[in-house]
């Protein structure tokens, strides 16, 4: 049977013998591929410039926070409570992680402990460079390339560019090292911070140039991996890359890539359900409802994600201080699930997964054997990135949080550059009455943007 995409309409298609499927460089098309996957960032910023000069970097943060970044965690949850044969498959974990995180993020909000937020971020980061990574895979999979060597560097790729633009922003590093202090974590050494940095840079650009002639030396054997997965690691990157480094405001960096990650998210997962719904006859109920070939079932597949984002949104607005700590846990345990999820339900090197968006290929979907159990293995994963790591950060800030005075303090020894972390030292060594190291704090911020309006009126007037 001739394949047909899950955007295209309805048609009777004759039986044809059996042959060698089309490659093709895209997953949809050109220009929906470019629209929705790889020249996404290019249509974004002329949007945000525009909703700049009518909307403020909160309001344009909160409105994506809320119904972006949380509203698209919906598709994947459908999925793993609608597919029957996945849930089947990961049943426990579909039972358990939910209670799980449930429990602990409501907890950490509840008694205001802080770590929870840094494995938020994180967790977040590793999400987004996975889901570049993924893409890479399904393009290069379009041309049958699938040389080990070429998906490492793809690997190495996303990891070490998306830590390293971390790493060098100013804005990203004093809000992650606030959080750390805060949560009692030990003084790291500027000198070390800068030479931790200089090595993330000087990996990224090494890792790159290997990319480049491994990808020349492949086109050259004839084995060449997709040029599209080259544009769009270009291009993701570079977003990426300005994101975290190039705006003013970071709240407004982040709402930018978080809108170019859900454009790409559910859209793909719109495309794999249709399929998935199709091929697969035990699949009924909701899911079978919301992803059946029809125009207009789109809409509603948009709506019902704005509709589970609107959560986050109302928690924003709220003024109850505890129901508000219980509603932000139970939202931070929706963006752990999701992550949790997207690392497992998705894997393109499998076969099922293969199938529903059209390529051929992959291993079986269980894989036996090995060292240790499954379980096992995933028990000691989760606890590696997850109960180790949160319960010192549990344990250091029950013991005793850092000081604000001096955690400030440390978190400009540490990033020097910017004017942010200057005027917060400047607040807290005036909260202590030290007036004139304050208004030297409030002349260096002032000193990397002068013109600042809304940095200028938090300076007391006496210290102007």
């Amino acid at each position: 049977m001739q394949q047909v995409t899950a955007f295209s309409r309805p048609q009777t298609v004759p039986a044809v013998p059996a042959a060698a499927p089309r490659t093709s460089l895209w997953i949809l098309d050109s220009w929906r591929d470019l629209i929705l996957y790889v020249g996404t960032p290019l249509l974004l910023l002329p949007v945000f410039a525009l909703a700049q000069a009518r909307w403020s970097p909160q309001d344009i943060y909160l409105f994506v926070a809320a119904f972006g970044a949380m509203g698209h965690h919906l598709p994947g949850m459908i999925r793993a409570y609608g597919d029957r044969a996945l849930f089947n498959r990961f049943k426990w974990r579909f039972i358990l992680a939910p209670l799980f995180l449930l429990a602990v993020c409501t907890a950490f909000f509840w008694w205001d402990l802080k770590g929870i937020m840094l494995v938020v971020f994180f967790w977040g980061v590793w999400h987004g460079l996975m889901q570049t990574y993924g893409f890479c895979r399904i393009y290069d999979a379009k041309l049958g390339s699938f040389a080990a060597l070429t998906r490492r560097l793809d690997f190495a790729s996303c990891v070490i560019w998306f830590a390293t633009a971390v790493a060098l922003s100013p804005l990203r590093m004093s809000d992650t090292l606030d959080i750390y202090y805060t949560c009692g974590g030990p003084f790291i050494s500027p000198v070390l911070l800068h030479e931790f940095q200089q090595v993330m840079l000087w990996g990224a650009i090494a890792v790159s140039v290997l990319f480049v002639v491994h990808f020349g030396r492949m086109w050259h054997l004839g084995k060449r991996p997709n040029p599209v997965k080259a544009a769009l690691l270009v291009t993701t990157i570079t977003f990426w890359w300005y994101c975290n480094n190039g705006v003013a405001n970071i709240l407004v960096g982040i709402a930018l890539f978080e809108v170019f990650h859900d454009v790409q998210y559910l859209s793909l997962v719109w495309i794999y359900n249709r399929n998935r719904v199709e091929k697969d006859s035990n699949i009924g109920g909701f899911m079978r409802f919301v992803f059946r070939r029809s125009g207009s079932l789109i809409g509603l597949y948009v709506g019902l994600v704005f509709a589970y984002g609107s959560l986050a949104y109302f928690n924003a607005h709220l003024g109850i201080e505890t129901v508000k700590r219980v509603l932000t846990g139970v939202v931070t345990a929706s963006t752990l699930l999701h992550f949790y999820y997207d690392g497992f339900i998705w894997k393109v090197r499998e076969r099922s997964t293969r199938q529903s968006l059209g390529l051929t290929g992959g291993t079986a979907d269980v894989s036996l054997g090995g060292f240790l159990p499954g379980w096992a293995i995933h028990g000691l994963k989760w606890a590696a990135v997850f109960v180790l790591p949160l319960s010192a950060l549990w344990f250091w800030q029950v013991r005793g949080p850092v000081a604000e005075i001096q955690r400030r303090a440390w978190v400009v020894a540490d990033v020097p550059a910017g004017a942010r972390q200057h005027f917060d030292y400047g607040l807290a060594l005036q909260k202590e009455g030290q007036l004139e190291q304050a208004e030297e704090q409030y002349n260096v911020a002032l000193g990397f943007n002068p013109n600042d309006a809304t940095q200028q009126r938090r300076v007391p007037c006496r210290l102007r």
